[in-house]
């Protein structure tokens, strides 16, 4: 996938489809591309500026570090909402601990009840 450079170029991405109106049978348009344009050529062409604006480095770091790790992408206060949403976590659960410390032992009791 290194070699690829722009959605247009990844045989599984809608953009073909959504950016220039490429049929397959499979896709149908989702409402949020609807509100584009009133028209397909002024969505499509929205789409497309869509794909115009570069991405920091430092955010698209973010991105590929949170896809991998978690389903939710944002700061703590909006990983709250989301969580008390849909009452499930949106990361990983700490792991480890010093075994050997009191702290440890005594949550460990609690958390096997």
């Amino acid at each position: 996938m290194d070699d690829i450079n722009h959605p247009s170029e990844y045989p599984w991405s809608s953009y073909r489809f959504n950016a220039m109106g490429a049929e397959n049978g499979l896709q149908v348009p989702h409402p949020e591309y609807l509100r584009l344009g009133k028209t397909k050529t002024e969505r499509q062409q929205a789409y497309r500026e869509l794909f115009n604006a570069r991405i920091p480095q430092f955010t698209l770091d973010k991105i590929r570090q949170t896809t991998d790790k978690t389903p939710v992408l944002g700061n703590d206060r909006f990983k709250t909402v989301i969580e008390l949403k849909l009452a499930r976590a949106t990361g990983p659960k700490p792991r480890g601990g010093d075994r050997k410390s009191k702290a440890y032992r005594e949550s460990a009791i609690i958390n096997r009840v």
